[in-house]
This record gives structure tokens, sequence and C-alpha cells, in this order.
């Protein structure tokens, strides 16, 4: 376990032996908002507070009663919070996934068809049971075998609520989403928005606005928010912040630090030493 301080901010990051893959964030924050693209599946329980957060273009609610679920590349942008709130994030390396969606049978193009459930849904249960355990855990109070059973169902239930979009839809949002993956793709070395057209045959002006429409910022700011995601992973794999700054693609490490600051909230230096 470590965490990191910053005033009314703190972020408790573990990992646990028994589930290789997981990664467990906590945080206590005050009215301050979120913005940021993720970068793996993740399910996150709220315990304190509620907050107003946008994600493919609609506005959701976030309470103690709900379960949100992220997908790598979705774009969360917190629009409003009520005071101070406590929640507790999993995170799934891609790795994970991917065998649960193979021993299932679901094809990697699925898509998460919601991104929120209510705790009482029966497809929630599994998640709320993950959590559970794996507070038990960390006090040292569940077994290896409960844990993994735990990680198992809930894998599980993550791909079972996962789904194809109908033919509208997936011909409005697919050129964005062709979009969306060559960002991923040009992480290090940067894609000019010509290029960027040329892929999905589209003049840049529609793209811009089908881009902005669908994840509610440029693609030059989704391209800035991966890095910062991709700097996360990186920092807490160990790397040093000016080794980061080059593989995420910034300049050098000032740009990563005024990056990071302004979107986490805290220097990259600071969220190193609280994950490594």
């Amino acid at each position: 376990m470590r965490s990191l301080s910053d005033g009314p901010l703190s972020i408790r990051t573990f990992l646990l032996p028994e589930l290789p893959g997981v990664q467990v964030v906590r945080f206590k924050t005050d009215g301050r908002l979120w913005r940021s693209v993720k970068e793996r599946f993740s399910v996150t329980l709220t315990q304190v507070g509620r907050s107003e957060w946008w994600g493919r273009g609609k506005v959701r609610s976030t309470t103690p009663r709900t379960v949100d679920l992220k997908q790598g590349g979705e774009v969360h942008r917190d629009l409003r919070r009520d005071g101070p709130a406590r929640f507790q994030s999993v995170a799934f390396d891609e790795s994970l996934v991917a065998e649960a969606r193979e021993a299932l049978g679901v094809p990697a193009s699925a898509r998460l068809r919601q991104l929120q459930l209510e705790r009482e849904q029966p497809t929630a249960a599994a998640f709320v049971r993950l959590h559970a355990l794996l507070d038990e855990g960390l006090e040292g109070r569940a077994n290896t075998l409960e844990l993994q059973t735990a990680l198992t169902e809930a894998l599980a239930a993550l791909v079972g609520c996962l789904g194809h979009t109908d033919a509208l839809e997936q011909r409005r949002r697919g050129p964005v989403r062709q979009v969306v993956e060559a960002l991923h793709e040009a992480l290090p070395e940067g894609i000019t928005l010509e290029a960027l057209a040329r892929q999905v045959g589209w003049d840049r002006f529609h793209l811009c606005r089908a881009f902005r429409e669908e994840l509610g910022m440029p693609p030059y700011a989704y391209l800035t928010h991966l890095r910062v995601s991709r700097a996360r992973r990186l920092l807490s794999q160990g790397l040093r912040p000016s080794e980061v700054a080059l593989q995420v693609g910034f300049y050098d490490q000032s740009q990563l630090n005024r990056h990071f600051k302004r979107i986490i909230g805290v220097t990259p230096g600071q969220f190193a030493r609280a994950v490594q």
C-alpha cells in the first residue's frame, strides 16, 4: 500500500499479491472536479458524496447507491460534486478482461452497454461483493480462494455487460472510434488533424464537431488526457517522471508536470511516491 495526501485530497493505492493485474485505489477528496480518459476497465463504488458527471454524451448522477463502470478509452468529466467524497475504484489489466472475453465467447469489439448500475440490481452484485472482499483482504480477513473467486465472478459480470451497438449507432460512432484508436496508436509520436481526418474520410471540420459531440472534448485534449492516464500507469510501475514524459509523448518533464498537475491535481513526483 502507498498513500498520498495533499490537503483534503488523499489517494491510497493497493496491489494484492493474490490478485495480479488488479489495482485498488481509494480516494478522499474535497469538491474538486476530475476529468480523465480511462486506460483500463474499472468498477467504482462511492461510500460518501454525490456528483454529476458526463460520459458518452449523457449526464449521470453518482451516489452511494450506484456502481460506475468504465472502459478503456472512455472520457469521464465531473460536472458537479456536493462537497467531500470518498470512493473506491478497482481497475483490471486488459489481460484479465481478455481472458474472460475469450472464455465466455465475447468478441473484443464489444463495448459496455451502460456505464452505471444501481447497487440493488442483480448485475451489480458481483461488483459489490468484490469491493467488500477487497476491503476484508486488505485487512487480512479474506483468504486467497475467496478473493480469486470474487474476482472471477466480477470479471464474468463485467464481460456480461458488454455488447454490440445497433447498426445506426455504429454508423454514427464508428468513425469516431477509429479516430480514438488512431490517437491511442499515436500516443508517443503524435498525429496531425489532417491525418486523422484522412483515416475516416472526413474533412477536419466534420471530424472536430463529431468528436466533441461524442467525447466532450477535441482530439488534442483527448490525446493529452490519454497521455496523462498512461503516465499514471507507468509511474505506478516505478518509472521516473523524466522517463515517463518521453514515453507518453510529452516534450520534457516540465510539460508532463504541467498537464499532470492540471488534470490529476498533484505532481507526477507526488503521485509516484504514492504508488511505488
